[in-house]
């Protein structure tokens, strides 16, 4: 299987793809028309990315089934595109948690105790002891997090050996299992800014969480807090931090922007940067080299998987609800041409199928067919199905 790497990647990884007999090609300065010509010209079947955005015409006339991200998110990927293409789209999430909680942390300290500020009065000659003396530190305040996957869960963990009071929420939290966790539940976003010191957001981008921290929420925060925010720009109203930083005095600890650069370098003149209470950091979360090696270990096992059996996992673009009405079920013997007679009557019915299995009974002699379809059959097409085939034992129809 041919693997196209268009981005920096870890060496453990490459090892391991070509150990899985894969032939790849690597090159970390493909963008746009560049990287669509090198996915037809190499006919590479898997891209692996990290960074690199893949839009729709990256992916015209290409022998691509796999596209992995390299990471959690996959908002870099035209998801939309490759599903109409019927290319999967797979993600490594988790692997990338711990590093990201750390770094969350890392802000944390930072805006208490001005550790940027410090460094750079003394590069520039300044000691001001004074001034940083003045920090309320972590222990015994409360740090709100918005959103409880992986990386969320992590969070918790560590506040609470900071000796700090955790409130949560998420949309499949419960009271029940926030009890477990060690958290206290919180109904709506409001409540846990209002209740909190600290706010951080663990959010993936989806068209739900786009904007989802807005005034509002600031607006209700304590004069003074913090907002982290190591998951996602736009999940922030970016321009409505800026103005709560500046009206209300919100310390703000941000590993991500609006507009960031598409490299790897490059300039930026975002103006929130220039806020003298915003600590930021260059998209970095997950920039660990064991967070990294864990990612490639990860996007090894997806490439192996989807080489072995057609259907890799952490697919992130299989629909979840499809148009079927009605379940065809054909119990047959396991003969050639079975599953063609009924799918022929099927399409002369000119009905779609939907999903399908085909479950075989031990011993081999026979089978069962399970069809989703999006719409019936008629009880003379039902016949058909019965009668003009030896192998069929039965076939019936149910709606779903």
């Amino acid at each position: 299987m041919k693997v196209l790497i268009a981005d920096k990647f870890e060496q453990s990884g490459i090892d391991g793809l070509k150990a899985l007999g894969c032939s790849v090609i690597q090159d970390a300065e493909l963008k746009e028309e560049s990287l669509a010509r090198a996915i037809r010209e190499t006919r590479a079947e898997v891209l692996i990315v990290r960074s690199t955005k893949v839009g729709e015409s990256a992916m015209e006339g290409s022998r691509l089934g796999l596209i992995v991200r390299a990471g959690a998110g996959y908002n870099t990927i035209d998801v939309a595109a490759a599903s109409a293409r019927g290319i999967f789209v797979s993600n490594c999430p988790g692997r990338n948690s711990i590093a990201v909680a750390e770094l969350a942390f890392g802000l944390m300290l930072s805006l208490d105790r001005r550790i940027p500020d410090n460094v750079a009065d003394l590069r520039a000659g300044r000691w001001d002891k004074k001034r940083y003396s003045n920090a309320r530190g972590l222990h015994g305040r409360t740090l709100g997090l918005i959103g409880l996957g992986q990386i969320g869960r992590e969070m918790i963990s560590r506040a609470h050996a900071f000796g700090m009071e955790v409130v949560a929420w998420s949309r499949s939290l419960t009271p029940e299992k926030a009890a477990e966790l060690g958290v206290s539940w919180r109904q709506t976003i409001l409540e846990v800014a209002h209740d909190c010191d600290i706010l951080s957001i663990h959010l993936a981008l989806t068209a739900e969480t786009k904007g989802i921290i807005d005034g509002r929420i600031f607006e209700v925060m304590k004069p003074g807090a913090f907002v982290i925010n190591t998951s996602r720009a736009e999940v922030i109203d970016q321009v409505a931090l800026a103005g709560a930083i500046e009206a209300k005095g919100l310390r703000a600890g941000l590993d991500v922007f609006a507009g960031e650069p598409s490299g790897a370098t490059g300039t930026f003149t975002d103006p929130i940067v220039a806020l003298p209470d915003l600590y930021g950091t260059h998209h970095i979360g997950a920039s660990t080299e064991q967070a990294q090696e864990a990612i490639a270990a990860e996007t090894v096992r997806i490439v192996a998987v989807y080489c072995e059996t057609g259907k890799p996992p952490n697919v992130v673009n299989m629909a979840r609800h499809s148009a079927a009405t009605h379940l065809l079920v054909v119990r047959h013997l396991d003969r050639p041409g079975v599953l063609a007679h009924v799918l022929n009557e099927v399409k002369s019915a000119g009905i779609n199928v939907q999903e399908m299995e085909n479950l075989l009974f031990e011993g081999g002699e026979s089978a069962i067919a399970r069809i989703q379809l999006n719409g019936t059959l008629e009880p003379q097409e039902i016949d058909r199905i019965r009668q003009d085939n030896s192998a069929i034992l039965d076939a019936s129809i149910y709606r779903i």
